[in-house]
């Protein structure tokens, strides 16, 4: 233990004297860096004319800075393969070895950085950024224009640095809505029950009611796993208008452009009475404090559940749907118009969000010796070809050629050989590091919807009819959280804490009165903690963000 706390100081420390270095060093070191930032930002000059993937090759070095992540080799399997012979195009691996954070602060240290890094938004790339070791990418969104096609000014203003560069190559970002949140109904109990209304959470009371007293081994309501399940926040949407869960993320609720309380928020403390009085009367998960995910799934897929509430409640629904409909084809699952109160208006209620700029981003650092080429990838493998290429695998085999509004044309073989479909985008699922979001939904279900009903995919058909239109905008409400060893981090900290444990404590309350005077005092101990200063922080993030999405 000891050592290991040693070499985490060592790492520390070298990290630190290489970012104190550039710009503090000796003047040997500072002539060496100056000269080397010299050549880079030469080579990183935009040419004359666009380079031509496949005149000549392009070789690059990629780190993903996640402990999870091994990028397999390149070349070995048919999408990488064909990008390799056709495009010249190689891409050498660096792997974190399972410990990311140590791999990255000495890559900083030795400045020995890969040429490529993956990795997430936010700290981790503003520390390369200040330290002068990226590559800015301005110069090269007119002359590639996939990425500024796709995502958009508002999108790219966004992830925008301090200095007003852009350094960021975002990975499945999306101009238009999407995401699986809402609820999946077990159609089976449904039709015997009589398929009653399922709009209000009043219908919804009544129809958990006639589930737990006919079905014995059924659960009326899955809502996932703790006090934190996603399912409970699904909930929370049913009781305000044009109210985002990502609230509860951000533990505020935006009112005249301030964020103002969670705990006394009145759709939160209504949405938590609600949910306590489900827990109460036995209509949810009773174990859902102490269950696991794979519960959860075995759950669903043996067809144990009436309603399953969740972020993403596809990733059961659609395997559980397959195995129940095989056992009879009246089963199944199928998913409904998000529930609301009485009295609010149904198209309004967004029970999951989603944000333009998708998940993580890649950055090209002063290390790569022809950065606009490996720019001009990038923008090729998020445009139409690359994302299907990186997708399906190389033209002719699942698809070839586009139609006339640029989706791909899936072959016979698409549909025919499943297997080996799915077998091959498995495979290549470790190389979408510039994931384009909405061609490669609109392709998926655009060719899903020209199949015949028992041919569709169940996911894609969901999505279409139902959660692709009720998924709100969240983009202005990322990255509000303050550095950890800020004086709001660590009020952030502990409110993130107390939330939780009040979460729990109201679910399992013994009453409606005693959530309200659980949240009451949670509100007491959140400003204590601090919780008006850390929201005036958080409220400012906010507001840069809004003024970036507008370009100003």
């Amino acid at each position: 233990m000891k050592r290991l706390l040693l070499n985490s100081v060592v790492v520390m420390l070298a990290a630190a004297t290489a970012l104190s270095g550039c710009s503090t060093g000796n003047d040997s070191n500072k002539k060496e860096n100056y000269a080397a930032n010299a050549k880079t930002e030469e080579s990183a000059a935009p040419s004359e004319g666009p380079f031509v993937l496949g005149s000549k090759p392009v070789e690059f070095s990629f780190y993903g800075n996640y402990d999870w992540y091994t990028m397999p080799p390149w070349g070995n399997d048919l999408a990488t393969g064909w990008i390799k012979d056709h495009l010249k195009v190689n891409v050498t691996p660096v792997q974190s070895g399972g410990d990311a954070a140590t791999k990255y602060n000495m890559m900083i240290a030795s400045n020995e950085l890969p040429d490529v890094m993956w990795m997430e938004r936010g700290p981790d790339v503003e520390k390369l950024r200040e330290a002068d070791m990226l590559v800015p990418l301005d110069g090269y969104l007119e002359k590639y224009p996939n990425l500024k096609k796709w995502l958009g000014e508002a999108g790219i203003n966004m992830l925008r640095s301090e200095d007003g560069k852009l350094y960021q190559f975002p990975n499945w970002y999306t101009s238009q809505p999407n995401g699986n949140a809402g609820y999946v109904i077990n159609k089976k109990i449904y039709t015997e029950l009589g398929s009653p209304a399922l709009e209000t959470t009043d219908d919804l009371y009544s129809y958990l009611k006639q589930v737990k007293e006919k079905y014995e081994n059924v659960v009326p309501i899955e809502v996932g796993l703790g006090a934190q399940g996603d399912g409970l926040d699904v909930l929370y949407s049913a009781f305000g208008e044009d109210y985002q869960v990502k609230y509860l993320g951000i533990r505020g609720v935006p009112k005249d452009n301030v964020l103002t309380s969670i705990f006394t928020d009145p759709v939160f403390r209504e949405s938590m009475q609600y949910s306590n009085k489900l827990f109460r009367e036995k209509l949810m998960t009773q174990d859902v404090m102490s269950q696991t995910a794979d519960q959860v799934k075995e759950k669903v897929l043996n067809g144990r559940v009436a309603v399953f509430a969740a972020a993403s409640p596809t990733k059961y629904g659609d395997p559980g749907n397959a195995v129940l409909k095989k056992e009879d084809p009246e089963a199944g699952y199928f998913m409904i118009w998000p529930i609301h109160k009485a009295g609010l208006d149904k198209n309004k209620i967004w029970p999951g969000t989603f944000n333009q700029l998708g998940w993580n981003v890649s950055v090209i650092t002063k290390a790569a010796k022809d950065p606009e080429a490996i720019f001009a990838f990038l923008d090729w493998f998020t445009g139409p070809e690359g994302q299907s290429v990186g997708m399906w695998g190389p033209p002719g085999l699942y698809w070839d050629g586009f139609d006339a509004d640029g989706a791909p044309k899936f072959t016979e073989k698409y549909t025919s050989d499943s297997e080996g479909r799915d077998k091959l985008m498995a495979t290549i699922t470790d190389f979408q590091w510039a994931g384009n979001t909405v061609f490669v939904d609109k392709s998926k279900a655009k060719f899903e919807m020209s199949l015949p009903e028992d041919k569709r995919s169940w996911a894609t058909e969901q999505q279409t009819k139902i959660t692709w239109k009720t998924q709100s905008d969240a983009t202005a409400f990322i990255n509000l959280d303050p550095q950890p060893d800020s004086e709001e981090g660590i009020v952030w900290k502990q409110l993130d804490d107390l939330f939780k444990e009040v979460r729990a404590k109201a679910l399992m309350a013994k009453s409606e009165a005693d959530v309200l005077s659980i949240l009451d005092k949670a509100e007491a101990d959140a400003q204590a903690m601090g919780y008006s200063k850390l929201q005036a922080f958080m409220t400012e993030k906010w507001q840069e963000n809004v003024k970036k999405m507008k370009g100003k």
